[in-house]
């Protein structure tokens, strides 16, 4: 009952002061940057996943493996871990680099985590309840020559109105036969907020 009578003493001192309780929303471009909060967003997201992806496929280990094996290599995008203090969607993230990386045309891309959990249920389904000529087989799937893999880490620094963010993004590419680092990535944001 308390909480009713807060919520319309609001509404109608909002409606006093003719701002009215409705909320308006614009719908914009996804492409369109837009930050509310200084806190990491799906514009951050794009922008360091597009950055890092295409820093990682210009360096020497890509160049190597097509040299030597005659095609592209395998990647599987692995954990990427939020360290930070605020909820960030890694999955978001994982899925903007997959995007990336796919987008290139200049490796092949590995399914991994839950998904691949699920592809397989599916393909142990179709053993018994597919024909045999239309069910998939056990044991085709491409094995990744890498995994990415990485941390989300932020520190806030603030007085009275004034508010810094700062966020850091590792990324390591690893050969997953010999476990050697063919690339680590490092992407720096920072963001100032100043209240008046």
């Amino acid at each position: 009952m308390k909480k009713s009578i807060v919520i319309m003493a609001f509404c109608i001192g909002g409606l006093l002061i003719g701002n009215g309780c409705a909320q308006k929303v614009t719908r914009i471009g996804e492409s369109q940057q837009v930050d509310l909060s200084g806190r990491w967003n799906d514009t951050d997201s794009r922008l360091v996943s597009e950055e890092m992806v295409k820093d990682g496929l210009a360096r020497t280990w890509l160049l190597d493996f097509v040299e030597a094996q005659g095609k592209k290599p395998v990647v599987i995008v692995g954990i990427i871990k939020n360290k930070t203090s605020e909820h960030i969607s890694s999955e978001t993230f994982i899925n903007d680099i997959e995007r990336e990386f796919i987008n290139s045309g200049k490796v092949k891309l590995a399914q991994g985590g839950e998904a691949r959990e699920d592809l397989r249920q599916e393909r142990g389904d179709q053993q018994d309840f597919a024909s045999l000529d239309t069910a998939k087989k056990w044991g085709l799937e491409k094995g990744a020559d890498f995994m990415l893999q990485g941390y989300l880490n932020s520190i806030t620094d603030s007085n009275n109105r004034e508010k810094a963010m700062f966020y850091q993004v590792d990324l390591v590419l690893t050969d997953l036969e010999s476990n050697e680092k063919v690339w680590i990535g490092s992407k720096k944001i920072k963001k100032a907020e100043f209240n008046p």
